[in-house]
């Protein structure tokens, strides 16, 4: 390895934060930054108005000896603006600065908890797409119930085309390779059945595609086969995928709460089994870490954009940041282009 290689491999990942998207923003957005920080190997760019961001680094950082700044900005894109107007407005808000920090070089990847639909809109703008790809997808697991599959896309696209399940799978395959550190991921496609013709339309016309595809795709998988592992990639619509994660985020919590319920007559064997839960049982862990996972890099932009849960907190934070540390790292924007290459050389 040259010595130029090295020194790039060594240097800090630097990563643009809005400190102002999110519902517990700017507290818990800037915390996690500090908390971030401190454990080293990134350094943080924090978006959002300059007296905010005094008073927050005063808050958790006095000393001003951990590589945390900010660039200041004067505008902020709320949760309830349409976002193609609020990024086309508001130039200089927090969110669509800490963009163009990594469109300008100054940052190596960028984090927002705010508005889903502007982070993308100004992805997508100021960043670009991937050539091969037309729509951005959010990829993401399980946790650590279900820690090697990935599905694709969480929420993005509503109505997708054949050919966008297409390049979720070789985006979701990508994914798959750099962080579960699998050769050559299963693919699975969403359907209500296991059949070929089975499932919409665009699912049944994309079933085709994938089967030309030089992805290791298995066919149909049905709701009742996700958690079995069989597939390392799940590709369906955001529609589909967003319904399915909530669903799954909601289910620990509903489980403890009916144990309880069942329970409430016996308070030391009710106390016994929220402890099991909560300890032991990775079910009842759903909730907090779909939480986590209900975030996700948009894949198919070309940089490093991720998006955090709106409730992110602290420890949300860092765990953000630990992601697109690794996403930098890794070059999954490069690797996700020379798998698109595979597609334009085959076809």
């Amino acid at each position: 390895m040259s010595e130029n290689n090295k020194s790039e491999q060594n240097r800090k990942v630097r990563v643009a934060l809005d400190a102002m998207g999110g519902d517990r923003a700017p507290d818990e957005i800037v915390k996690g930054a500090v908390l971030a920080a401190r454990n080293g190997d990134v350094e943080i760019v924090l978006t959002g108005p300059e007296d905010i961001m005094e008073a927050q680094l005063a808050k958790y950082n006095p000393a001003r000896d951990l590589p945390v700044k900010y660039v200041p900005t004067d505008q902020i894109i709320a949760e309830n603006e349409p976002p193609a107007q609020a990024v086309r407005r508001k130039s200089n808000s927090s969110l669509v600065v800490a963009t163009k920090l990594v469109k300008e070089g100054k940052a190596d990847a960028m984090l927002s908890a705010g508005n889903s639909g502007a982070i993308a809109i100004s992805a997508i703008q100021h960043l670009g797409m991937i050539k091969g790809i037309e729509r951005p997808a959010i990829g993401g697991t399980f946790g650590s119930f279900l820690p090697n599959v990935v599905l694709m896309d969480l929420g993005v696209n509503v109505d997708c085309k054949p050919y966008h399940l297409l390049a979720f799978a070789v985006a979701g395959s990508v994914f798959a390779k750099k962080s579960f550190h699998i050769a050559n991921p299963t693919i699975g496609l969403l359907s209500t059945g296991r059949e070929k013709g089975k499932g919409s339309e665009a699912v049944r016309e994309a079933y085709l595609l994938l089967e030309k595809s030089h992805l290791n795709f298995i066919g149909n998988v049905e709701g009742n086969e996700i958690l079995s592992g069989k597939a390392n990639v799940v590709v369906c619509d955001g529609f589909t995928g967003n319904i399915l994660l909530k669903f799954y985020e909601s289910v620990g919590g509903y489980a403890l709460e009916y144990a309880k319920r069942k329970l409430r007559r016996f308070p030391p064997l009710r106390a016994l089994v929220s402890a099991a839960f909560n300890r032991l049982i990775p079910v009842s862990r759903m909730s907090q870490e779909g939480e986590k996972g209900g975030s996700g890099i948009l894949w198919g932009i070309n940089g490093i954009t991720r998006i955090m849960h709106g409730n992110s907190r602290a420890e949300n934070v860092v765990l953000a940041i630990a992601s697109v540390k690794d996403a930098v790292k890794s070059d999954i924007v490069g690797c996700l282009k020379i798998e698109l290459a595979k597609f334009t050389e085959a076809s």
